[in-house]
C-alpha cells in the first residue's frame, strides 16, 4: 500500500469490477470443470481455477483500505451468482456488440448488429434492475457493493 491510508475512490471501483467478474467466472469454472472431459482442457481449467484464486487472495487484502468498508454478510444463495453471470455475460455482449460495428462495413449487417446491440443493452438493464430491486447489486451504496464482493469471493475460493 502506497502513503494514502486508504484507496481512491476510482481504483476501488476498478477493484469491484475485477473482483466481482473473477469471482464469477472462478464459481462458474469450479461448477463446470467436473463436466470436461477433454484432458488437455480439464487442465486449463485447473489452471485457470488456480490463477483466479490466487488473484482473489492478492486483490481481497485491499478491500481493507477501501473506504467505508466492514465486515461481508453469510449468504449462501447462489441466486446473486446467476444473476451476476448473466449481468457480466450481457455487459461483454454490448461490448463486443459495440466493437463489432466498429469494423461492419456492409450497411444491412450495420442494422442487424445495432438491433442486436440496443437488445443487449436493454437486457442488460432488465437484470441490472432485477439484481438492484433485490439488493443484490447495490450499486449506489459503495459499502454494500464490497461487502457483496468480498463475500462473493470468498464463496468462489471455498467451492
Amino acid at each position: 500500500m502506497n502513503q494514502t491510508a486508504h484507496l481512491a475512490w476510482h481504483e476501488t471501483l476498478e477493484m469491484h469490477e475485477l473482483v466481482a467478474f473473477q469471482s464469477n467466472g472462478l464459481m462458474g469454472f469450479k461448477m463446470d470443470i467436473h463436466h470436461v472431459t477433454d484432458p488437455q482442457l480439464k487442465k486449463l481449467y485447473e489452471q485457470t481455477i488456480r490463477a483466479l484464486e490466487q488473484n482473489l487472495r492478492e486483490l481481497l487484502p485491499y478491500y481493507q483500505y477501501a473506504p467505508s468498508v466492514s465486515q461481508s454478510r453469510n449468504d449462501q444463495d447462489l441466486t446473486a451468482f446467476y444473476a451476476m453471470r448473466l449481468l457480466i455475460f450481457t455487459k461483454t455482449a454490448v461490448r463486443n456488440y459495440a466493437i463489432a460495428i466498429t469494423e461492419t462495413a456492409t450497411p444491412s449487417l450495420r442494422e442487424l448488429l445495432q438491433k442486436q446491440l440496443n437488445q443487449a443493452i436493454q437486457l442488460h438493464a432488465d437484470i441490472y434492475y432485477f439484481m438492484y430491486s433485490r439488493g443484490l447489486y447495490p450499486s449506489y451504496n459503495l459499502n454494500q457493493l464490497l461487502q457483496n464482493d468480498q463475500q462473493i469471493a470468498k464463496q468462489a475460493l471455498q467451492l
